[in-house]
């Protein structure tokens, strides 16, 4: 009898072991991340839209003629005017000769008619409109030398430190660039910052004058996550597209410049969306606001102040890996009022198999004034004691 139960206590014991055995190794398989695909273009990237973290990238940060990507730093302008009621939708723009007669794509406006600014900026997003940019330009900053000069203020304001306009369609033009990096930064910026107006990107057709034009983003089509942003094409430049999809929660932002052709920067962009997709997810640790730490002040009204991040934490890891993120705080030795809100009092950071993903700011979620004299005496003498032990 005994004999028996100890056979059977080895084989539950077994059988345990090879339980736990398959668990960790169906755990360990889940999470290998194969190799990024290989991509057919001049440069390219993916990049996850809420954290900003590269995905997979090559020549990401080299400059290269953008053609029509161009015009999302001018449609990014446009909606800019308009969420500052500089200009309104309805506003009508006087069409010159110069936009009536500029070549390559065009939305067909007529020299001498009143266009709205609706109107144009689909016929820039949609249609790629050549015409319509020089318009748009000609509306906001009088003239597109002008326009150009306003593009590169906002591209110095966004981080595209690769980049350089000098019109607001793309046409071939010395000292004309960007790079697949900045024209990530600016898509997340036409995302994240004039929402109202990003549905237009998503837009398979418009039509003006009786004229209907498709949407050349072949993935609007093909992919109903791919709701955006932008084509582009020249024989210097090849062909290029922007795009972006959301799936379960996460936003991808793909860029593929100097592909062979429209199908090709179509499946090029796919495989690249598909791999983010696949291996890695968007996973959100703490809200901007949240009271992550109360810590001791000093001298101060009163002895605690609340600690926090001034904006959303987010970070991306490969899927199966979330369990392994580590989050630490690491706060200033001695905190002295008074504590102004925002003031940066330390660093949360966060790791992955011991390695740093990322380190933001600690900030005072609230100010904390100085304390009377008597407690900034009494906490001076107090600190200079601590100070003589430690």
């Amino acid at each position: 009898m005994a004999q028996r139960q100890t056979l059977t206590n080895a084989f539950l014991y077994l059988a345990l072991m090879l339980a736990l055995l398959v668990a960790a190794t169906a755990q360990a398989a889940s999470a290998l991340i194969p190799a990024p695909p290989q991509v057919s273009a001049r440069a390219y990237l993916v990049m996850d839209a809420d954290t900003g973290h590269l995905i997979a990238a090559d020549r990401e940060g080299e400059r290269f003629p953008p053609a029509s990507l161009t015009k999302m730093m001018t449609s990014y302008i446009v909606e800019y005017e308009i969420s500052k009621g500089n200009i309104a939708e309805d506003d009508l723009v006087l069409v010159s000769e110069k936009a009536w007669r500029t070549g390559g794509s065009r939305m067909f406006i007529q020299e001498g008619t009143q266009v709205k600014v609706g109107d144009l900026l689909r016929g820039v997003i949609i249609q790629s409109g050549n015409d319509a940019s020089v318009a748009l330009a000609e509306h906001i900053a009088g003239s597109e030398r002008a326009f150009a000069d306003l593009m590169n203020q906002h591209a110095r304001l966004l981080g595209m430190e690769n980049s350089h306009f000098v019109n607001a369609t793309g046409l071939p033009a010395d000292d004309h660039y960007s790079s697949a990096e900045d024209l990530a930064k600016l898509a997340k910026a036409l995302i994240t910052r004039f929402p109202e107006h990003y549905a237009i990107y998503a837009q398979k057709y418009f039509t003006y004058n009786n004229i209907r034009q498709p949407n050349r983003n072949k993935l609007l089509w093909r992919d109903d996550s791919v709701d955006g942003i932008k084509t582009g094409h020249t024989d210097a430049a090849g062909y290029c597209l922007v795009s972006s999809a959301k799936r379960d929660g996460m936003r991808l932002i793909s860029v593929v410049m100097g592909t062979d052709s429209e199908e090709a920067r179509a499946r090029e962009s796919q495989k690249l969306l598909s791999y983010g997709f696949r291996y890695y997810r968007t996973h959100q640790l703490y809200e901007a606001g949240q009271v992550l730490q109360d810590t001791k002040v000093w001298a101060g009204a009163r002895d605690q102040v609340r600690l926090g991040l001034t904006q959303d934490l987010a970070v991306t890891v490969p899927r199966g890996k979330t369990d392994l993120l580590e989050a630490s705080l690491e706060l200033d030795k001695v905190i002295k009022a008074p504590v102004e809100q925002g003031q940066e009092l330390g660093q949360v950071r966060v790791t992955l198999d011991g390695e740093t993903v990322t380190s933001v700011p600690l900030v005072a979620l609230e100010p904390v004034q100085e304390g009377s004299l008597f407690k900034r005496i009494w906490h001076a003498i107090m600190l200079f004691f601590i100070g003589l032990i430690s």
